[in-house]
């Protein structure tokens, strides 16, 4: 019997955190067309997360498109096939690599930020005088910052497009001696409208669980610094997980399309 509970409290658990996470987002989404809006937050909020994203983006897409240049053009070499890494590189960087990495890596350092800063905020009963002056912490606090990452992310996932590209082709061509010319014109011949959009598409979704994320363990941290580090910890583990896992259905959606 208590096996059963301890099976549907774990079950109940994950459950009560998905729907806290859901209601947080809709009711951000009812906040951001309510006045006065809070222009001034979220342009903060874009430079905060945004600005000083950039670096660690590019950086983490420059290696990877090395990384995988080199890995396909010793594994097409075999076959004879080394011609095609740029066909094969540009799909998996603009299809795939592209936004998910960028979201995990990226994804970790504002999901990280956003836990702290507000579970510091909460613990120090900062949101509560919030409410107590008749304002929303939502619309205040969470809006500006889901708004702000939705935005983001898109953005960074282009730039992390054209670098993890521009860094696939100087290896192409200084270690393998690959014309540059030639690695262009055949990966744009493989990589479609279609599969620049279905990666650039991902982004926005991966900004929404990323923030939201943050924020619901921001808002409910109890207990202290030992609270706030808590928080800030299931935050990256659970923007990890849930980025790869909607990775594989919004994967599925584009492909279906």
């Amino acid at each position: 019997m208590s096996t059963r509970k301890e099976l549907l409290a774990r079950v109940r658990v994950p459950l009560e955190t998905l729907g806290a996470m859901g209601a947080l987002a809709l009711d951000s989404a009812r906040a951001l067309f309510a006045r006065p809006f809070e222009f001034r937050e979220l342009v903060y909020q874009l430079e905060q997360m945004g600005v000083r994203s950039v670096g660690i983006a590019s950086v983490t897409a420059v290696f990877v498109g090395m990384v995988m240049t080199v890995q396909f053009a010793f594994g097409l070499e075999r076959f004879g096939a080394r011609d095609y890494v740029g066909r094969v590189v540009g799909l998996s960087v603009a299809r795939e690599l592209a936004p998910s990495l960028t979201a995990l890596v990226v994804g970790s350092r504002i999901g990280s930020g956003m836990a702290a800063e507000l579970g510091s905020m909460a613990v120090t009963e900062q949101i509560d005088a919030i409410r107590a002056l008749g304002a929303d912490p939502i619309k205040k606090l969470v809006m500006p910052r889901i708004l702000a990452c939705v935005l983001l992310l898109p953005v960074l996932t282009l730039f992390a497009d054209v670098l993890g590209f521009a860094g696939a082709m100087v290896v192409a061509k200084t270690q393998f001696g690959t014309p540059t010319a030639f690695f262009f014109r055949t990966a744009l011949e493989s990589v479609t409208m279609q599969d620049f959009l279905s990666g650039l598409g991902k982004a926005p979704f991966f900004g929404l669980i990323i923030a939201t994320i943050g924020c619901h363990y921001g808002m409910l941290t109890r207990g202290g610094t030992e609270g706030v580090g808590r928080s800030t910890t299931q935050t990256v583990v659970s923007c990890a997980v849930s980025i790869l896992v909607s990775d594989f259905f919004l994967t599925k959606l584009f492909l279906s399309l």
